[in-house]
This record gives C-alpha cells, structure tokens and sequence, in this order.
C-alpha cells in the first residue's frame, strides 16, 4: 500500500491550533479507509520569519516539492505589515510557494449546510439551496503580472493574461461544470479591460468543445451584485486571479463564515490545500476557531490527490452531522451554544466512527 507523504505547513494566528485538530481527523479517516499517510511539518510565512528570517525557507520549498500533497495553514498578520511587500508572509510565503509549485488553479467550493441556514447573513429564498464552486486562475493576472512598481509617487501593478493560461484555467472549470450540473459562469470585465477582452474570447472559443455545459458571462461588478441576490443560479464560476480572490472571499457569507470554506490549489506535480480564510490574529490560541475549513481542505486532499473520494465524503458527510446535531463554533453558532476548536474535531471523528 503506497503511503503519501504530506507536507504540513501550520502557517501563523491560529493555523497551527486548527491544524492540528486537522490532522487528527485525517488520520482517524485515513484509518478507517486504509489510507496511509506520513506527515512532516515545515514553517511558512510570519513563523518562518522570526525562526529563519524568510517567509518561505529553502527546506520548506523542498520538503513541498517532495511531497504528495500539501496541507497549508492560514498565514500573516499584523506583526509583519510593515515589512517590505516582497518580505510579508503574504506576498514572499503565500503567493510564493504558489508559484513555486506552479499552482494554477484555485478551486473554492462554497456550500451552506442546511443546519446553517438561519445562520447565513443573506436572505436566502426558502427552498433555496446554496452550492457552487469558484475556479479562480491562480498563476497569472495583477497578482504576478510585470513591471510592478513602487515609490512616494505611484504605485504600478500590471494584469496580463496569455490565451494559454486562460486554456488551461477554462479547461478546469468546463470539466468541474459537466461532472456538477452543467453550467459555467465566466466572470470578466471585457467592456474596459484588455485582459478580459482575452479572457472572454478564448473562454468562449472553448465553449464548443463542451456542449453539454451552458456557458454564460458576467461582468465582475454584476457577479458580485448576483451572488448576493441569486446565489442559487450559479454553479461553477471561473475567473481571473483578482476578481476571483475577491468573489470567492464574499461568497464566504453565504455559507455564513469563512471557518466554512476550504479550497484547493492544483499545480502541475503537486497540489496544495488550505482555508479560504486569514490567521485571524484576533482570536488566535484562544482555542474557539472554526477549524471546519482546514479539515475540509484535508477532504479535497482525499479526492484531488490521492483518489480517494469515498474517504472525502465521508468527512463531509461527518461534519454534517455534527453541525445537523448542534456542534457548532462561534462563528456558525448565533448566538446559542457553541464548542471549542478540539471539540468541534472531537464530534467530526466521532461520527466518522
């Protein structure tokens, strides 16, 4: 039996604490299916600043590059906001190693429970159901785009996106939306930007190869204006590296947190996996955080890198239950009873059982 070596990377706030109740859900899992995995931790972002003086240390990048699959904490805070853009957790740890392990595609799934329902900050029309996924391009656009400058008098970012990269994101999203239920949203600013001009013409080139999705654009001010009124009319949703950074965050209310959300990142050898949400520094090693994002994350793991979609839902499957039974964490709870971050992985693994 093939054991995965999976590179663990806590990150800072409260990723280590979530982390951790993480992995003893995946082990309890990967015990029950016959999954064996090996684990080994390395620093990234503000943690591996103060132990090694950068945000991703060399043994971190190859420690990834060895492994099967990677599991990745939140990363960042205050402590490291003034330090020079290229040195912050964020952009010389996060977006880094994304780019390291050439990470191309950010797949966001956003779902509201129905124990969740009267939890969502949106008005949901009864009946109504919430389920769609967000395959944001994850290795070009503004984030990574040249020249970028920087001085007291301006501040230059540059979005560039090549029909290649648009290709290989749209492929992604096309397939997800035939496995799923048939329709794809691509999500563009076309009437202002020459990108999206792109954008929107390769992804509408490949249209044809996919006749049984339906295939509709939106500009990106629409889209978030529709994810709010009609959450329910969108299925998969693909876009760009910044409007989908920005859509798949505001789509966290529909689930009613971002302790909710889990995403993937899939790359060309490798994939990583981690919360859609922040360290939020605020709360950390108070032991309340939601770690239902990073035990998620560790689902999609079973199913994108390892095959394994039967152990994936069953961690679903357990995490609803615990939620249809009442444990939840703050942040889903409304004001009524809630759980720690421990005991809220406690009822996951009890129910894997």
């Amino acid at each position: 039996m093939k054991t995965f070596r999976v590179a663990v990377l806590p990150g800072d706030g409260i990723g280590p604490e979530v982390m951790t109740e993480s992995l003893r859900v995946l082990k309890a899992a990967g015990k029950k299916y016959d999954i064996a995995m090996e684990f080994d931790q390395a620093l990234i972002g503000g943690a591996a600043i103060d132990a090694k003086g950068s945000p991703l240390p060399d043994e971190t990048l190859d420690l990834c590059r060895s492994a099967d699959a990677v599991l990745l904490g939140s990363v960042g805070g205050p402590k490291w906001d003034n330090l020079p853009p290229k040195q912050r957790p964020e952009l010389g740890g996060l977006l880094a190693i994304r780019k390291a392990l050439k990470l191309y595609a950010n797949l966001r799934p956003v779902r509201l429970y129905p124990a969740l329902f009267d939890q969502c900050p949106v008005r949901i029309p009864s009946g109504s159901g919430v389920d769609l996924l967000t395959v944001r391009e994850l290795s070009s656009g503004i984030y990574f785009g040249e020249p970028k400058e920087l001085d007291e008098s301006h501040g230059l970012d540059t979005m560039l996106y090549e029909a290649e990269t648009v290709s290989r994101i749209a492929k992604v999203a096309f397939e997800a939306a035939a496995r799923r239920r048939g329709t794809l949203t691509s999500v563009d600013k076309a009437n202002v930007l020459s990108a999206s001009i792109l954008w929107r013409t390769v992804v509408a080139k490949m249209g044809a190869d996919y006749p049984s999705v339906a295939l509709n654009h939106m500009y990106v001010d629409n889209a978030a204006m529709q994810l709010i009124l009609n959450p329910g009319g969108f299925d998969v949703v693909v876009t760009g590296n910044l409007f989908g950074d920005i859509l798949s965050d505001e789509s966290a209310a529909l689930a009613g947190s971002l302790g909710m959300l889990p995403s993937a990142s899939i790359g060309e050898s490798v994939n990583l996996f981690e919360p859609s949400g922040g360290s939020a520094p605020d709360i950390a090693g108070k032991g309340i955080a939601n770690p239902i994002a990073q035990i998620l994350s560790g689902a999609m793991m079973f199913e994108y890198s390892f095959d394994r979609v039967d152990a994936a839902r069953a961690v679903e499957a357990a995490i609803e239950a615990a939620l249809n039974d009442g444990v939840r964490t703050g942040d889903v709870a409304g004001g009524g009873p809630s759980v720690g971050t421990r005991q809220m992985a406690d009822a996951v693994i009890e129910r894997l059982s």
